[in-house]
């Protein structure tokens, strides 16, 4: 694998300045000795990747001709009024400019074109957030990532629009593909960023995406993360925050098709008096495998945070959950809360879930939990006495349990996308109705609910 990237290093490390070429040459030796993880190594003992590696892939070196890449983005998310740009088989692409610069100072676009224009800026930023010494994909992500998106918001400037990247794989060959981003939000500004990751062919692929995230002192970022993939692709995400102090994060982590979806989170609490909200929803059927990993470093006192993860699995689905939350010997008055909590919908079905505190500090307020099991019977029971079909009392426990998370969203057209994302997905693949309670809004399809009167 390194050799196939190794035949096109001189394209990948054009634009770099010598700093950043020096990370590579490190990050590089740092995956010699790391290697591929594998499942005797106890943070990858429940994935293995042995499947997905053993395919043949390509590395894409080239952009995709321009007016092709019109014909690939498109949002099918109503009245949702976002700044998009767009990323193809791990290429920026822009039918304007590589690199946007607004007028209230903020700037979007290529990460490879912004290490050529603002070289100071980038690398201020760039590799001091990810750990490319220890966790073998961000090394490998830091020694060969070709491209990405860079977006900066200055001090005291507010985002008008949310900002949404929409990262596509559309290829005849299967690829490998390595993506870095790098997001930074200045001092008192805000941002809301929807990340979505889609795949718009059956083709197999590999992507190994990394993303550094830097909040600034009293700054505030809005975070989605949209994973709708073939079940032939593997998605490997490193999303690594930085809270300033008094700093805001909401993260949403919105899984709901893929083949293996590893995500990767870390955060650490660089001042005091943040605060960090992640949730995350996963639906998998199939053969399906998502892992979320999520590490909090309470470095700092008077920081807050809380997580909660819930999913649905169906037929031979496989669900991780590993949430390690560090409190630090000076984080006093620390507030931390790990929630996990799952269904299956099979005995075939299977979850393993390890939320995790490690304390050391005593003047903290610190909460974990896992709960997995089936749908409430006496739930089930109360709903059908009132007329509503076995099927559609399903629906309705399914999406109310999916709901918790979803209505965290903070974006209106967002939130009903997601929704009826969900329940179509539920309708499809997870659970068949013939009679569903839970229409999509969409204007042709008028809301009905049927009830037996002779049943109450």
């Amino acid at each position: 694998m390194v050799q196939l990237f190794s035949r096109h290093r001189q394209q990948i490390v054009s634009c770099d300045t010598p700093g950043m070429s020096t990370l590579r040459d490190q990050a590089l030796e740092s995956f010699l000795k790391l290697g591929f993880p594998n499942t005797k190594m106890e943070a990858w003992r429940q994935t293995d990747l042995t499947e997905c590696l053993a395919r043949g892939y390509d590395y894409p070196v080239e952009r995709m001709p321009e007016e092709d890449t019109q014909k690939v983005f498109r949002c099918n998310i109503p009245h949702l009024d976002t700044a998009i740009i767009g990323q193809l088989n791990g290429w920026y692409v822009s039918k304007d400019v590589p690199l946007m610069e607004l007028g209230n100072g903020i700037i979007m676009g290529s990460l490879a074109e912004a290490k050529k224009k603002y070289p100071e800026l980038v690398e201020q930023y760039y590799g001091t957030v990810a750990d490319s010494t220890s966790e073998a994909f961000t090394a490998l992500n830091t020694a060969f990532a070709q491209d990405g998106v860079f977006i900066y918001v200055p001090d005291n400037v507010q985002s008008p629009k949310p900002v949404q990247l929409i990262n596509v794989i559309q290829h005849d060959e299967n690829l490998f593909l390595q993506s870095r981003n790098l997001i930074v939000v200045g001092k008192n500004a805000r941002l809301s960023l929807v990340h979505c990751d889609d795949s718009y062919n059956h083709q197999a692929s590999f992507s190994n995406i990394v993303s550094e995230i830097v909040i600034g002192d009293n700054a505030f970022m809005d975070h989605y993360k949209l994973q709708n993939l073939n079940n032939s692709s593997t998605l490997i995400t490193t999303t690594c925050f930085r809270l300033g102090a008094a700093a805001s994060l909401e993260s949403h982590y919105l899984s709901l098709n893929g083949g293996l979806l590893r995500n990767n989170i870390r955060l650490h609490f660089n001042g005091p008096h943040g605060i960090a909200n992640i949730y995350g929803i996963y639906l998998m059927d199939g053969k399906q495998h998502i892992d979320n990993q999520v590490f909090i470093d309470h470095a700092h006192p008077h920081c807050t945070s809380n997580e909660m993860f819930k999913g649905i699995l169906d037929e031979h689905a496989r669900g991780v959950f590993n949430g390690h939350v560090l409190v630090r010997k000076d984080a006093i008055k620390t507030d931390a809360r790990q929630s996990n909590r799952n269904i299956l919908l099979t005995d075939t079905a299977k979850v393993n879930s390890k939320p995790f505190l490690e304390i050391y500090n005593d003047d903290v307020k610190c909460s974990h939990g896992s709960t997995t099991g089936q749908l409430d019977n006496e739930a089930m029971f109360y709903l059908r006495q009132r007329g509503i079909g076995e099927d559609s009392a399903r629906m309705l426990l399914m999406f109310a349990f999916a709901d918790e998370v979803v209505g965290k969203i903070a974006i209106p057209q967002l939130r009903q996308r997601i929704e009826d994302m969900i329940k179509k997905r539920l309708q499809g693949e997870l659970q068949i109705c013939e009679a569903c309670v839970l229409h999509c809004s969409t204007p042709e399809q008028p809301v009905e609910f049927y009830i037996d009167l002779s049943k109450i």
